[in-house]
């Protein structure tokens, strides 16, 4: 009787992860490649700013939003591909129980 059992819910178990995994992956791809550009832009930023002498008679006033956004990007990033792992543990469990 334990062998019934355990097939479907092997096989869901695997289906469940795969499904994890996949949406894992389409979700982080799109903040990490936004994150890359905003950092692309923020570094060209930086280059510019010492190319005109940064300007030191401004007060230091925290972070950017660019800089912001950056983090939020990484939040996401790191939220799906915490989804991504959760999926990847289901899918071992699931051929464990096998």
């Amino acid at each position: 009787m334990s062998e019934v059992l355990v097939g479907p819910l092997s096989a869901l178990l695997i289906g469940l992860g795969v499904v994890l995994v996949a949406l894992g992956l389409w979700r982080a791809r799109g903040p990490y490649l936004r994150s890359q550009e905003l950092r692309a832009h923020l570094a060209n930023l930086d280059r510019y700013e010492t190319w005109r002498g940064n300007r030191p008679e401004l007060p230091e006033r925290g972070p950017d939003s660019g800089t912001l956004m950056v983090i939020e990007l990484r939040r996401q990033v790191r939220f799906w591909l915490a989804v991504l792992g959760v999926g990847v543990l289901l899918i071992v469990l699931g051929f464990w129980l096998r």
